[in-house]
């Protein structure tokens, strides 16, 4: 038995173990402090609706560990079980050269987990997020977003794929950097033309109708030296009730994104605190940051992949018996997150202080009372649990604990005023 293997069973055994402790921990958090609102929340958050946050979490929680036993046991059948040695054995009967093969094989293995994954799917959507009120996606509009996501898997990936696949077999030992450039074309190319061409295929983006609420996010633009291709509201109404806002695109493409949902929530000064709050991301270079980030570690991936995909006992010790690029490429794919999940926490934390450095943000340009009001009041309507275990805290949460964020926002007013 090659090392490989053995060490592959304990990370995903381990990681699932892993899961499974932190869900529980969390779970007894939640269910400890149900009756129990936190006082700086006492005045925002009624018994009834923190016991909502709590049976919703608590819900989440025992979906989730479906879903952690899923994974674990779908990765283990693709690889050792062999699964994807059995799919690669009954698309080679076609005598298909490449890229075609590797697309059919890698496409079958995708749909094959799309499928495994669909009623866990279909059962957060209109069961769990149906029963706490949150879900107002139609059965019609679901497949409708599948085969729009299907459709753009076929029109943009396969290509992209198509070319990975014929550069892992005719360019040589050092492919990876042709690779990684093909990467970094995609996405740049993708960053700049997703608000633009791909978003509005699943959602409507309409200009911010409300005319002073525009003229005050114009005037916070300016202090904050941001310019954009406008302000949007999307209909997010349609999918679901939580609400959210962000800003997406690079260079002249970026634009500020509202759910109508959070407008319907929000008062002017909160709506002008948290979007301050996310201007504070551009501003103080986190989305540079996450970039590079990701370009790094995408670089070094494809190293990886393309010294692995040489190594005869990476197909042998995963399950494959004939070694491919499309192989190696799957292989690789569904390896990697076995490892990399124990480095979530690092992410988290990272994650973490940049929230709270975009706070501070938020703070110098709009009022921290209004976006600590805004915070909570988001808490509230999303049911979000405002008592989460710390542990588990610690490993996944990529934004601060309630408490403590609102915490600080309200000592950070206090001491403004």
């Amino acid at each position: 038995m090659h090392w490989l293997t053995p060490l592959f069973i304990v990370a995903v055994g381990g990681g699932a173990v892993l899961d499974l402790w932190l869900a529980q921990r969390q779970a007894s958090a939640v269910a400890r402090h149900r009756a129990d609102v936190p006082a700086p929340f006492a005045d925002a958050v009624s018994p009834a609706e923190h016991h909502k946050a709590a049976d919703y979490t608590l819900a989440k929680v025992r979906v989730g560990r479906l879903g952690t036993l899923l994974d674990a046991l779908l990765t283990l059948a693709l690889t050792l079980g062999g699964g994807i040695a059995a799919v690669d054995a009954l698309w080679r009967h076609t005598q298909l050269s490449q890229p075609w093969l590797g697309l059919l094989v890698i496409a079958s293995v995708a749909l094959v987990i799309q499928l495994v994954n669909l009623p866990l799917s279909l059962y957060r959507t209109f069961g769990l997020e149906a029963r706490f009120g949150f879900n107002r996606t139609s059965w019609t509009l679901y497949f409708a977003d599948l085969a729009k996501g299907l459709a753009l898997a076929v029109v943009i990936g396969a290509p992209l794929l198509a070319a990975l696949l014929l550069l892992m077999e005719r360019a040589g030992r050092w492919w990876w950097l042709w690779g990684f450039a093909l990467w970094l074309a995609v996405t740049f190319l993708m960053t700049w033309a997703w608000p633009a061409f791909i978003a509005p295929l699943f959602n409507r983006f309409a200009p911010l109708p409300d005319a002073a609420l525009k003229a005050r996010i114009e005037a916070l633009l300016a202090r904050c030296g941001f310019a954009s291709k406008g302000v949007f509201v999307v209909d997010n109404s349609r999918r679901s009730t939580h609400g959210n806002a962000y800003f997406t695109g690079i260079g002249r493409n970026k634009r500020i994104v509202f759910f109508d949902t959070l407008l319907e929530r929000l008062a002017a000064p909160e709506v002008e605190a948290v979007l301050a709050h996310e201007l504070g991301h551009f501003r103080l270079h986190h989305v540079r940051k996450r970039l590079l980030l990701s370009m790094l570690l995408a670089f070094l991936a494809l190293a990886l992949l393309g010294w692995l995909s040489r190594q005869n006992s990476f197909y042998a010790a995963l399950g494959v018996p004939v070694p491919s690029t499309h192989t190696a490429l799957l292989l690789f794919l569904l390896v990697v997150p076995a490892f990399t999940f124990f480095i979530t926490p690092l992410a988290a934390l990272w994650s973490r202080l940049h929230e709270f450095e975009a706070d501070a943000f938020a703070t110098r340009y709009a009022s921290a009372g209004e976006l600590a009001t805004a915070l909570v009041k988001l808490h509230r309507d999303n049911a979000s649990t405002l008592t989460p275990d710390p542990v588990y805290a610690a490993f996944y949460y990529s934004h601060p604990p309630p408490l403590t964020r609102i915490t600080r926002l309200r000592a950070a007013a206090a001491t403004a005023s």
